[in-house]
């Protein structure tokens, strides 16, 4: 298919990298220390603030010592991220200025997780730390957009977790692009296996029939 479209917006975790071994460890090891009972690889906490799930999890006076302590223990462990199929590629054939990254995760650990994956840190990546109101809240992807210079509307997104997806069609963007099987489960508007194939010279999208899930 041809969808034509002035930027790309990616999330990282699940979209342009995998991340979920690193961030299970560091979840297993959080919860054995501020939430036993917490279970992280659930969707609805796909895609989400490590800082909303945490407030949801502890008292409001352990907040701050839980909330660094997540933020030390994914940092530790994101050199181990490696880069999804067809992410690099991508990235790479991308003009500067037509696509960011919006995840979810802070400043350094998105950072960290695109390095250790070997990808680009565009100028213009959105953190969950740039918002006030993370995924699946449209903040994030609003910001993105903005910080391109286009409208949402002109805009394509790719996403893994249903709060990711809720929060690009609330941004009001032109098009969800679903990543992996797990967005079957989503709202996206098409799905793909992986991002192989894509190709975006700034004026159109083009993804490959065969390589669409839906």
């Amino acid at each position: 298919m041809k969808f034509y479209a002035s930027a790309l917006l990616f999330d990282n975790d699940g979209v342009l990298v995998d991340s979920h071994q690193a961030a299970a460890e560091a979840w297993a090891q959080w919860a054995t220390e501020f939430a036993p009972h917490f279970e992280w690889d659930v969707p609805e906490n796909a895609g989400r603030r490590a800082e909303d799930k945490v407030r949801e999890q502890v008292a409001p006076e352990l907040f701050e010592q839980a909330n660094a302590r997540i933020n030390e223990l994914e940092q530790l462990t994101a050199g181990s991220t490696v880069a999804l199929p067809g992410a690099v590629e991508l990235l790479r054939s991308l003009k500067a200025g037509t696509w960011t990254v919006c995840t979810s995760a802070n400043p350094n650990l998105g950072r960290a997780r695109l390095i250790a994956a070997g990808l680009i840190v565009p100028d213009e990546l959105v953190t969950g730390d740039d918002v006030e109101r993370g995924k699946p809240h449209p903040d994030p992807y609003l910001l993105g957009a903005k910080r391109l210079g286009f409208e949402p509307e002109d805009c394509v997104v790719f996403e893994d977790a249903p709060a990711g997806a809720e929060a690009a069609l609330e941004a009001g963007v032109g098009l969800v692009v679903g990543v992996s099987e797990r967005a079957l489960d989503t709202e996206a508007d098409i799905v793909v296996r992986d991002l192989r194939g894509i190709t975006f010279d700034g004026e159109v999208l083009v993804i490959p029939d065969k390589n669409r899930l839906r």
